[in-house]
Protein backbone atom coordinates (compact mmCIF):
# COMPACT_ATOMS: atom_id res chain seq x y z
CA UNK A 1 0.00 0.00 0.00
CA UNK A 2 1.52 3.18 1.30
CA UNK A 3 5.30 3.27 0.96
CA UNK A 4 6.04 6.69 2.42
CA UNK A 5 4.48 9.89 3.72
CA UNK A 6 6.51 13.10 3.59
CA UNK A 7 5.50 16.41 5.13
CA UNK A 8 6.18 19.52 3.11
CA UNK A 9 4.88 22.60 1.36
CA UNK A 10 3.23 23.18 -2.01
CA UNK A 11 1.00 25.56 -3.91
CA UNK A 12 3.08 28.71 -3.50
CA UNK A 13 5.12 30.90 -5.80
CA UNK A 14 8.27 31.03 -3.66
CA UNK A 15 10.90 28.32 -4.03
CA UNK A 16 12.08 26.29 -1.02
CA UNK A 17 9.60 27.52 1.60
CA UNK A 18 10.25 26.71 5.26
CA UNK A 19 7.97 26.76 8.28
CA UNK A 20 9.37 30.16 9.27
CA UNK A 21 9.30 31.48 5.69
CA UNK A 22 6.23 29.87 4.15
CA UNK A 23 4.67 32.97 2.50
CA UNK A 24 1.92 31.73 0.14
CA UNK A 25 2.58 27.97 0.27
CA UNK A 26 0.42 25.42 2.07
CA UNK A 27 1.52 22.67 4.43
CA UNK A 28 0.86 19.33 2.77
CA UNK A 29 1.79 15.67 2.69
CA UNK A 30 3.20 13.72 -0.24
CA UNK A 31 2.00 10.13 -0.19
CA UNK A 32 3.87 7.53 -2.21
CA UNK A 33 1.65 4.51 -2.68
CA UNK A 34 0.86 1.56 -4.91
CA UNK A 35 -2.58 2.25 -6.45
CA UNK A 36 -2.99 -1.48 -7.14
CA UNK A 37 -2.97 -2.06 -3.37
CA UNK A 38 -4.46 1.20 -2.04
CA UNK A 39 -6.65 3.03 -4.56
CA UNK A 40 -6.74 6.84 -4.51
CA UNK A 41 -10.36 6.67 -3.29
CA UNK A 42 -9.16 4.88 -0.15
CA UNK A 43 -6.63 7.62 0.52
CA UNK A 44 -9.46 10.16 0.22
CA UNK A 45 -11.53 8.23 2.77
CA UNK A 46 -8.66 8.20 5.25
CA UNK A 47 -8.01 11.90 4.58
CA UNK A 48 -11.60 12.83 5.38
CA UNK A 49 -11.53 10.84 8.64
CA UNK A 50 -8.51 12.71 9.98
CA UNK A 51 -9.08 16.12 8.43
CA UNK A 52 -12.03 18.48 8.78
CA UNK A 53 -12.83 20.00 5.37
CA UNK A 54 -15.59 22.14 6.92
CA UNK A 55 -13.19 24.47 8.77
CA UNK A 56 -12.26 27.62 6.92
CA UNK A 57 -8.64 28.56 7.49
CA UNK A 58 -7.75 32.21 7.38
CA UNK A 59 -4.07 31.43 6.78
CA UNK A 60 -3.18 29.94 3.40
CA UNK A 61 -0.55 27.86 5.20
CA UNK A 62 -3.27 25.68 6.76
CA UNK A 63 -5.93 25.68 4.05
CA UNK A 64 -7.67 22.48 3.00
CA UNK A 65 -6.74 21.15 -0.43
CA UNK A 66 -6.43 17.96 -2.43
CA UNK A 67 -3.74 17.99 -5.11
CA UNK A 68 -4.18 15.55 -7.98
CA UNK A 69 -1.77 14.16 -10.56
CA UNK A 70 -4.22 12.85 -13.15
CA UNK A 71 -7.66 13.53 -14.52
CA UNK A 72 -8.91 10.36 -12.82
CA UNK A 73 -7.64 11.58 -9.43
CA UNK A 74 -9.30 14.96 -10.04
CA UNK A 75 -12.64 13.27 -10.80
CA UNK A 76 -12.36 11.02 -7.75
CA UNK A 77 -11.49 13.99 -5.52
CA UNK A 78 -14.49 15.97 -6.82
CA UNK A 79 -16.76 12.95 -6.31
CA UNK A 80 -15.46 12.59 -2.76
CA UNK A 81 -16.17 16.28 -2.03
CA UNK A 82 -19.72 15.78 -3.36
CA UNK A 83 -20.07 12.69 -1.16
CA UNK A 84 -19.04 14.75 1.89
CA UNK A 85 -21.52 17.51 0.96
CA UNK A 86 -24.35 14.98 0.57
CA UNK A 87 -23.60 13.36 3.91
CA UNK A 88 -23.40 16.77 5.58
CA UNK A 89 -26.84 17.68 4.19
CA UNK A 90 -28.33 14.45 5.53
CA UNK A 91 -26.73 15.02 8.93
CA UNK A 92 -28.14 18.54 9.27
CA UNK A 93 -31.71 17.82 8.21
CA UNK A 94 -33.93 19.82 5.90
CA UNK A 95 -34.42 22.80 8.21
CA UNK A 96 -30.81 23.97 8.31
CA UNK A 97 -28.14 24.46 5.70
CA UNK A 98 -25.17 22.09 5.84
CA UNK A 99 -21.77 23.59 6.51
CA UNK A 100 -19.69 24.67 3.53
CA UNK A 101 -16.75 22.52 2.52
CA UNK A 102 -13.58 24.63 2.35
CA UNK A 103 -11.42 22.25 0.32
CA UNK A 104 -9.98 23.10 -3.05
CA UNK A 105 -9.08 20.47 -5.65
CA UNK A 106 -6.02 21.54 -7.63
CA UNK A 107 -3.38 20.11 -9.96
CA UNK A 108 -0.27 18.99 -8.10
CA UNK A 109 2.39 21.67 -7.92
CA UNK A 110 6.05 21.59 -6.96
CA UNK A 111 6.42 19.91 -3.56
CA UNK A 112 9.16 20.93 -1.13
CA UNK A 113 10.10 18.61 1.71
CA UNK A 114 9.67 20.23 5.13
CA UNK A 115 12.36 20.45 7.75
CA UNK A 116 13.30 17.19 9.44
CA UNK A 117 11.64 18.14 12.74
CA UNK A 118 8.28 18.15 10.92
CA UNK A 119 8.67 14.58 9.60
CA UNK A 120 6.85 12.00 11.80
CA UNK A 121 5.89 14.89 14.08
CA UNK A 122 3.38 13.00 16.22
CA UNK A 123 5.72 10.12 16.86
CA UNK A 124 8.56 12.47 17.78
CA UNK A 125 6.51 14.78 20.01
CA UNK A 126 3.77 12.64 21.56
CA UNK A 127 5.24 9.16 21.64
CA UNK A 128 2.44 8.09 19.29
CA UNK A 129 2.67 6.17 16.06
CA UNK A 130 2.74 9.29 13.93
CA UNK A 131 -0.42 8.16 12.13
CA UNK A 132 -4.11 8.42 12.93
Amino acid sequence: GVQSVVVGYTGGKEENPTYDFILDATEAVWIEYDPQVVPFRELLKVWSKQHNPFIEQRKRQYRSAIWYQSEQQRREAMEHIEFLKTNARQGFGKSSAPPKIHTSVEPAAVFYRAEEYHQDYLRKHTGGTGYF
